[in-house]
């Protein structure tokens, strides 16, 4: 522990965002810089807690409070050090992690939670500051190779731990430049993109071998893969978006959210001049209360739409926890982001029952109901409202309701991973009906956070490395950890 009563002395602070008129101009961070004394007395804010709880809301296991004590005393290659122990990417998740780790902070069940995410990210650039972060490729190789399919999350950090286990790996990706849904999905005022291409580098200083625009099923085979490799790493993500069952959402207008957002990253790339998808002076209508609908709403702020409504189904959140959501669980409150902040309605308890098309067949309109939700048979189900129904106008509709699973593209059937009902693949110590063929991240769970992607990663790793090995002696979580997370997918 840093200051014996820096929960005390210290109030948490976190970066203040750029002006939100300013920032709508362009895609850039919206945070200034944060550092120095300041960053030292958020560190110090870390108690000797005993039992630091804020390990377990980490699925990365991060030591929190031994690099929160290193940051209070200036030992930046201690924290590095530290960070990258278990994090192979803590650039990424201090900058878009939700961090759950501060929802079981000791600290929160009375006080702010530590600033831990806002740490974490310092310690990174810090460390690429002082040239800490280096190069660092294995001093022998095992004469083994491994595929990984997906340059996500999980894909990377599963390449980047059998790379540093002597082994010679290469990710294949299907799009133009590695990184997934952290490139062509989070917009860049959350992730610069120079944050990804920085980390690649390295990788291939350090032997990992990249090949874009390489698809499987479509300039590569399957076949061919698992002839020419020792064992494959399948983390393709979730890429089944949910659809909404009403009438009119095949009309002009109403896009899965990914669409949208993609092709905005490619703008900003310069990969394309424009998106194909302007909510430039159009009334937009976002369906869905989470982090994708969030960067919808902050695209289309600045592609300079004429209006934005965000609709949730679910009843509005409280402002605080209640009784029957105490700590240290995932605290269910309302959550304000940026781009909330710089403009859009957000209504909740609400059903969207139809979208009204023109006879050119483009959305004009989106039917709407307000609903009460009620306890029933043991559980709450939602009724409607009688008298409220009501058409709103909507020129461009965004449906960001979360993935059903993997893409059904017979990415799993050709390298003979057999899937569930629910359409995620079968897996044992992430290992799929083909043992030479292993499952990480999304495609394997389910769509979640990106800090549970790398987690996969490196655990998918161990298995991979165990595999060809018969042993490994890559670093992995707590076994019976482990083994429950097992059960929980199975």
């Amino acid at each position: 522990m840093g200051a014996k009563e820096g929960f005390i002395q210290f109030k948490r602070e976190t970066p203040v965002t750029r002006d939100a008129k300013a920032r709508i101009g362009d895609y850039k961070e919206i945070y200034e810089p944060f550092g120095g004394e300041k960053l030292n007395n958020q560190a110090a804010r870390c108690m000797d807690c005993g039992v630091p709880f804020c390990h377990s809301g980490c699925p990365l296991g991060n030591v929190i409070p031994d690099f929160n004590d290193a940051v209070y005393n200036n030992e930046w290659e201690q924290a590095i050090k530290i960070l990258r122990s278990t994090n192979n990417f803590p650039e990424f998740t201090g900058r878009i992690c939700p961090a759950p780790c501060e929802a079981s902070c000791v600290l929160g069940i009375n006080k702010d939670p530590v600033a831990i995410e806002l740490i974490e990210k310092n310690i990174a650039e810090k460390a690429y500051e002082l040239g800490l972060i280096k190069a660092n490729p294995p001093k022998k190789r095992t004469g083994k190779s491994v595929a990984v399919v997906g340059s996500g999350p999980a894909g990377l950090a599963a390449a980047d731990q059998l790379n540093q286990a002597g082994h010679e790996v290469t990710v294949f990706e299907k799009d133009s430049k590695p990184g997934g849904l952290l490139r062509f999905g989070i917009p860049d005022f959350k992730l610069e993109k120079w944050v990804i291409d920085r980390r690649i580098e390295f990788m291939k200083q350090e032997g990992v071998i990249f090949s874009c625009e390489t698809e499987i099923g479509f300039n590569i085979k399957a076949e061919n893969i698992l002839k020419n490799f020792d064992a494959v790493v399948l983390s393709t993500g979730a890429g089944q978006p949910r659809g909404l069952n009403i009438k009119g959402s095949e009309a002009k207008g109403v896009h899965f959210a990914m669409e949208f957002l993609g092709q905005q990253n490619k703008v900003v790339s310069g990969e394309i001049k424009e998106n194909p998808i302007s909510a430039k002076g159009k009334h937009v209508i976002v369906i869905g209360g989470g982090d994708t609908g969030s960067d919808c709403i902050g695209t289309s702020n600045r592609h300079g739409a004429a209006s934005i409504t965000q609709l949730e189904l679910l009843p509005k959140p409280p402002q605080q926890r209640n009784t029957l959501n105490p700590w240290p669980e995932w605290p269910m409150t309302l959550r304000t982001s940026s781009s909330h902040e710089e403009g859009a309605e957000r209504v909740f308890s609400i059903l969207t029952k139809e979208f009204i098309v023109n006879e050119e067949g483009q959305v004009t309109g989106l039917k709407l109901v307000d609903l009460e939700w009620v306890h029933k048979d043991g559980r709450m189900v939602f009724e409607e409202i009688a008298g409220t129904e009501r058409t709103v106008p909507c020129d461009l509709a965004f449906l960001a309701i979360g993935y059903t699973g993997p893409a059904q593209n017979g990415l799993l059937e050709a390298f003979g991973a057999e899937s569930m009902e629910n359409t995620l693949p079968k897996s044992k110590n992430y290992q799929s009906t083909n043992s030479k063929v292993f499952l990480a991240g999304d495609m394997r769970r389910g769509q979640s956070l990106v800090v549970w992607a790398i987690s996969e990663g490196r655990e998918a790793a161990v298995k991979v490395d165990e595999y060809l090995m018969g042993e490994s002696n890559l670093p992995q979580k707590d076994e019976s950890f482990f083994q429950v997370e097992e059960e929980v997918i199975e």
